[in-house]
Order: C-alpha cells, then sequence, then structure tokens
C-alpha cells in the first residue's frame, strides 16, 4: 500500500514537472529612456535600474522584449543578467543610437534562429521616419527554437508611435505583413492604442487574437501609469496565433521602488 501511494505520488510530480517545464514566461516592457536632462527626478534610470534586474530575475522571461532601451541601459543589462543575450539595433542609425527595441533571451531555454529589424516606415530595409510620426519605429523579429520542446515560434517586439495616427495604423499593417505562416507567433510591444482601436484588424486578417481574451486568467489593469502623476491606460498588448495562454499578468510588484517605469510591464505565460 506505502509503496502504490509513493508511486502515485511520484508519477504526479513528474506530470506536474512535465507540464510546468513546458510552460513560457514572454514579457513585453516599455523601460522608458534614461532620459539625459533626469526629467524624471526621484523616478529616473539610476533609481530604479536595480528593481528592473530584480523584477526579471523573479519572472525569470524565456524572452523579454523592451521599448525605448537607450544604450547606456541596456549595457548595464547586460552586465547585470548574464544568463541572457540581447538582440535588436537602435533606431536612428541601425547601430547604436537612439531608442532599441531589444529582446532578451534565456540562452539556456531558447536558441536564436534568425533576427530581423523593420522601420516602420515606407521604407522598412532602412532606418527612417514612417508617415505622421513623430519618431522613427521599429520592430525587431527575433526567430527561436525552444530547446526542451524542439519547437520553434516568432516573437516581434514594437513600439508604435505616440502622435500620428496613420503611422500606427500602417505601421500595424506593416507587422502583420511580416507574420510567418504555420508556427506559433507572438507580437507584443507599447501599442500607444486601446485594444479596441481599429489598427488592430490588420493583426485580426493574419489570424493573431488578442492574448488576455484567450484565457480567464487575465489583468486588465492599466499598463500606462504615469508614474502615479497623470492618467493612465491600458495600451500595453500581447496578440498570438497557435499560442496557448495559460495566464496574463500586469507586473503591479513591489521590486524596491514604487515605479519600475511608467508602464507595467505585461507577461504572458504560454504553451506553445
Amino acid at each position: 500500500m506505502k509503496k502504490t501511494f509513493l508511486l502515485l505520488v511520484f508519477s504526479f510530480y513528474l506530470l506536474v514537472s512535465s507540464a510546468t517545464a513546458q510552460e513560457m514566461k514572454v514579457i513585453s516592457f516599455n523601460i522608458r529612456y534614461n532620459s539625459a536632462e533626469n526629467t524624471d527626478g526621484e523616478n529616473g534610470w539610476p533609481n530604479r535600474r536595480d528593481a528592473v534586474v530584480r523584477m526579471i530575475n523573479e519572472e525569470q522571461p524565456a524572452a523579454i522584449g523592451l521599448q525605448e532601451a537607450l544604450l547606456n541601459q541596456l549595457e548595464y543589462l547586460d552586465k547585470a543578467l548574464p544568463a541572457y543575450q540581447r538582440v535588436g539595433v537602435g533606431r536612428d542609425d541601425g547601430k547604436e543610437a537612439g531608442e532599441f527595441m531589444a529582446v532578451y533571451y534565456d540562452t539556456a531555454r531558447l536558441e536564436l534562429l534568425d533576427v530581423q529589424t523593420w522601420w516602420l516606415s515606407e521604407t522598412p530595409e532602412e532606418p527612417s521616419k514612417g508617415w505622421d510620426a513623430a519618431c522613427r519605429r521599429t520592430v525587431t523579429m527575433t526567430h527561436f527554437r525552444d530547446k526542451e520542446k524542439k519547437q520553434e515560434f516568432f516573437y516581434l517586439n514594437t513600439h508604435l508611435d505616440h502622435v500620428g495616427k496613420t503611422a500606427r495604423d500602417e505601421g500595424a499593417r506593416l507587422i502583420a505583413s511580416l507574420v510567418p505562416d504555420g508556427l506559433p507567433v507572438i507580437v507584443g510591444g507599447d501599442m500607444n492604442s486601446t485594444i479596441e482601436d481599429e489598427i488592430f484588424h490588420h493583426f485580426f486578417e493574419v489570424g493573431l487574437e488578442v492574448a488576455r481574451d484567450l484565457t480567464p486568467y487575465s489583468s486588465f489593469q492599466k499598463t500606462y501609469n504615469a508614474f502615479g502623476k497623470g492618467e493612465s491606460s491600458l495600451i500595453d498588448h500581447f496578440f498570438v496565433r497557435n499560442v496557448k495562454i495559460k495566464e496574463f499578468r500586469t507586473l503591479d510588484g513591489d521590486y524596491g521602488v514604487p515605479y519600475i517605469s511608467d508602464h507595467y510591464p505585461i507577461e504572458i505565460i504560454i504553451r506553445l
């Protein structure tokens, strides 16, 4: 009887362990650029950076897409997160200038197969500003293989323009055109739009679905928090295709400072 009980416990443990191993966390996070003029005061990057590292270490995502990150911020994270590798380029010159749509990935979990950067403009293959956008905007498109499941997937990290309505619409159209057939796809970022915005019909036309709608365990908390000093809004989103969403979280926990950015990170727990 005792042996039978122990066998059942061990079998249950293996089942739970296997299911957990197949799950994966992916985070999207507008990190808020490091203001050279220190206009963020007490919320400036030097006061937030250790808390950002703490958040990532606590969550241990397989991949995390950052928006607004400048090179000096990324160099700090490179040293603080040795388990991760970074890809992505500066939007102003395709090298190191300007904000990055950086993607960090856990090298023990994921194998990078390919990475490309596209500018959200009429000339997407070169540094450029599109339509009525206030800034150059990019999408970093990564192609990964999960080393545990041998499953490939794409993760696209982007930041749509905060001013140009046409730029947001055409940017979404361009991103949708990049979505490959067949394999699982994740698109995430700061979209500067609520989910009701018509720009997202471009995503729906290629089979992407709103990740929050795919699980009862979803947070609908507003993601832009303005460091608690202004109006908040829900403008950070994940869209997926051929991906099972177990949970959707807004990471508003206590990581050592009141706010780790003017946006809360969003996280999906998935199965491919």
